[in-house]
């Protein structure tokens, strides 16, 4: 079990407990004591609700403490600036795009928590995000197909959004960006996408 979720547990235990002696301080006719205990455990419940969120938000994205990698791209040409991009992403799972364009696209979200959330088990993370097809020149990524795909996982909240969207989560993150990486596809081959701290790498594998 993670300290985060430990953490959700330990703050709405300790909200339900406030809450039931501020019920009780009111019965008592301790108005006072009452909305001091009242006040407490709805700090308490909201910090529960925040470390529920930010779990549920950060499903789908990888810890990252070094150079890891993210996922595996074989590219097949099909075509005059058609290509199929088959992806083995780190979970395992397989992915077949048919695509458009000299060069496969990929980005990826990238999430960097301050350190004193690191004590609740949250690193840098990162998710990939889309794959698309790209052209080596702009006139024909301007006027040529546009082909674009998700291989984020679906979840009903994205932490990644949730640190642009609300200022209650803004002190907690150190840093939330974007980085891409392209990669020719004019020629089948196989390459490694590679994420570390400073974004996203490709490197081919040569076979031997």
């Amino acid at each position: 079990m993670s300290l985060l979720l430990l953490a959700l547990i330990g703050f709405f235990i300790l909200a339900l407990l406030l809450l039931r002696s501020a019920l009780g301080a009111w019965r008592g006719r301790q108005r006072l004591g009452a909305g001091v205990a009242g006040l407490a455990g709805a700090l308490c419940l909201a910090l529960a609700a925040l470390c529920g969120t930010i779990s549920v938000g950060i499903r789908g994205y990888r810890a990252l403490t070094q150079e890891v990698l993210a996922a595996t791209i074989e590219t097949e040409p099909l075509a005059n600036q058609h290509f199929r991009a088959t992806v083995t992403l780190a979970d395992g799972s397989l992915h077949m795009f048919d695509l458009a364009g000299d060069a496969v696209y990929v980005d990826a979200h990238i999430l960097k928590w301050r350190p004193i959330v690191n004590l609740l088990g949250l690193h840098t993370a990162y998710e990939l995000d889309r794959i698309a097809g790209r052209y080596r020149a702009l006139g024909d990524e301007q006027t040529q197909e546009r082909t674009v795909y998700s291989i984020a996982r679906a979840k009903p909240i994205d932490a990644f959004d949730l640190a642009r969207r609300y200022w209650l989560l803004r002190p907690l993150v150190d840093a939330e960006y974007g980085s891409a990486t392209f990669i020719n596809a004019t020629e089948p081959a196989t390459y490694e996408v590679r994420v570390s701290t400073t974004g996203l790498l490709v490197r081919r594998i040569v076979r031997r």
